[in-house]
């Protein structure tokens, strides 16, 4: 099997030859980075500017010089030359084709990595910053601060159930409420809307 690889290696054009070789190394490196990322093995710090700042300046620059957005490079760079080398006969124009297309491939990787970095979330919210928020009633909340319900509220996009009491009457579930105040840093006082 090792013969029949290097024997068509061997008779590839000199041109092509050269974007094979990157392909397949880098997709090697690239197939290993992944896998090692999955299981929890590899780092995902790219080390990327997520307040959106001007990815030019000296500090974003630099960061765009990792290991990993040079595979990401490489990889586009190859496959593109590999893909598109039978219909551009020119090589200055296959290689600036090659070149944006690798250009592309890192744009793309810290365009997704940027995204799955917003979905990471710790899960910890400060419940003092209810007050004012409306919300709906979970479970129903007793009359009287007789008891409590729960109610459903949202930080920052992450939803979170907490115990609730009201001074007026019973509340049933699915009722929108407003927080009045939070009580002993556990406790949400509500009342309806």
């Amino acid at each position: 099997m090792v013969d029949t690889f290097l024997d068509w290696f061997n008779n590839l054009e000199p041109g092509i030859k050269v974007y094979w070789a990157i392909a397949l190394v880098t997709s090697t490196i690239f197939v290993i980075q992944t896998i090692l990322s999955l299981i929890g093995l590899g780092d995902f710090d790219m080390d990327i500017d997520l307040d959106g700042g001007d990815a030019l300046d000296s500090s974003g620059f630099s960061d765009m010089l990792s290991i990993k957005n040079a595979i990401n490079f490489l990889l586009g760079f190859s496959w593109a030359g590999v893909c598109f080398y039978d219909s551009i006969p020119n090589s200055i124009i296959l290689g600036i084709v090659a070149f944006l297309c690798g250009l592309a491939f890192v744009a793309m990787f810290i365009y997704l990595f940027k995204k799955m970095m917003k979905l990471e979330s710790n899960g910890a919210f400060d419940i003092n910053t209810a007050e004012g928020k409306t919300c709906n009633v979970y479970l129903r909340i007793p009359a009287n601060r007789t008891g409590t319900g729960k109610v459903q509220i949202s930080f920052d996009g992450s939803v979170q159930e907490i115990d609730a009491v009201t001074d007026g009457e019973m509340i049933p579930t699915g009722t929108k409420v407003v927080v009045m105040e939070v009580l002993n840093n556990n406790i949400l006082h509500v009342e309806k809307l």
